[in-house]
């Protein structure tokens, strides 16, 4: 029997719910689908940071090496531990470690989920840059605490990182509806992103089945929102990309509906899969939480380990579900709760 080894890092606030539920689906999918799925929970969070000093020990990333996947549910708690801490000591030291460079968000509208915008047409592939650009991490303070303090937080944008961003993005949109929008600011930002812009030309002319269409930050959250009919695949640097996906989840329904996959195509390290929602300590312990994120996160893991028609249930599941919104959350206008949710989606599972 095929077996997956799959490291769980619950995290904080709903992210423990949010993963107990998703696992309930996924078992049950591996129990139809004829694999397993081999556990190890790691309880890395803000809480073991008060504790240790560490969001994860020092040999954390070692310990991660040796599975096929990561199932991560959120990370933070700002009352407790500053984001800025909790983020770059467990979130982004994973990406980066394993060289995670493509984060993959789907955003399109369930059947029975109502969303903001009277638009129907919404299916939006958004391929983010995970490792560089914007979220590089290089900079610092000088003359700290002084009326003359100053902070610089310098962009990083390499030729390598930005031409294998753009390229999958052009394999997806090669696999999807044949459209590609790049996204810059290259008006305003004459370096970086006029670089983007250039390597997005030179690609052009090796997939001239795919439409590129380049776009200014800006007015692609607009066209979003106005025309999203007309975009298929979006490729966005770290940054761009971050807030593009909250606008994308916003008319999906909301971030209870989000998912991310982060994951380095070369294969031989683990990729890691988690919702792009937070931890949510107001209603964290409370049953709230939507799980469809994360069973959705958990399905494109299961695709991303070969296991194609366990995901491809998973996701008819949860469209079943998503048609009777009485059988969701409250967010969703329905009155179960997380885990109760989860297992309506895992009831309507095929064998």
């Amino acid at each position: 029997m095929r077996t997956h080894d799959i490291a769980l890092i619950p995290g904080d606030g709903i992210g423990k719910e949010v993963v107990e539920a998703a696992m309930l689906v996924l078992r049950k999918a591996a129990e139809q689908g004829g694999f397993t799925l081999e556990e190890t929970v790691y309880p890395w969070s803000c809480d073991s940071y008060l504790e240790t000093g560490r969001m994860m020990p020092e040999d954390g990333i070692e310990q991660l090496r040796r599975h096929d996947s990561i199932l991560l549910g959120a990370v933070g708690w700002p009352e407790k531990v500053p984001d800025s801490v909790s983020l770059h000591g467990l979130l982004l030291p994973i990406r980066k470690a394993f060289d995670l460079y493509v984060n993959m968000r789907p955003h399109r509208l369930l059947p029975g989920v109502t969303g903001p915008l009277r638009a129907t047409d919404f299916d939006i592939l958004c391929i983010r840059e995970n490792t560089e650009g914007e979220y590089s991490g290089a900079g610092g303070r000088v003359h700290s605490g002084s009326p003359a303090e100053v902070a610089v937080e310098t962009s990083i944008f390499t030729r390598r990182g930005v031409e294998r961003i753009l390229r999958y993005g052009f394999e997806q949109a090669r696999a999807r509806r044949g459209k590609l929008a790049s996204v810059t600011k290259s008006n305003a930002q004459k370096h970086t992103m006029v670089f983007w812009d250039e390597v997005t030309e030179a690609l052009s002319a090796e997939y001239p089945d795919v439409e590129v269409t380049r776009y200014h930050v800006d007015a692609i959250a607009a066209r979003m929102i106005t025309h999203p009919g007309t975009l298929d695949v979006v490729v966005a640097s770290n940054l761009f990309g971050d807030i593009l996906t909250d606008i994308g989840a916003a008319i999906q329904g909301g971030l209870g509906f989000a998912a991310a996959a982060n994951v380095n195509p070369s294969g031989g390290v683990p990729s890691m899969f988690e919702p792009v929602h937070g931890s949510a300590p107001d209603i964290a312990g409370r049953g709230l939480s939507n799980p469809i994120a994360t069973i959705w996160s958990g399905a494109l893991m299961l695709e991303h380990l070969g296991e194609e028609a366990a995901a491809k249930a998973i996701m008819a599941a949860v469209e079943t579900v998503a048609g009777t919104p009485e059988r969701l959350t409250p967010d969703c206008g329905g009155s179960a709760t997380t885990l109760e949710a989860a297992e309506a989606i895992a009831s309507e599972l095929q064998g």
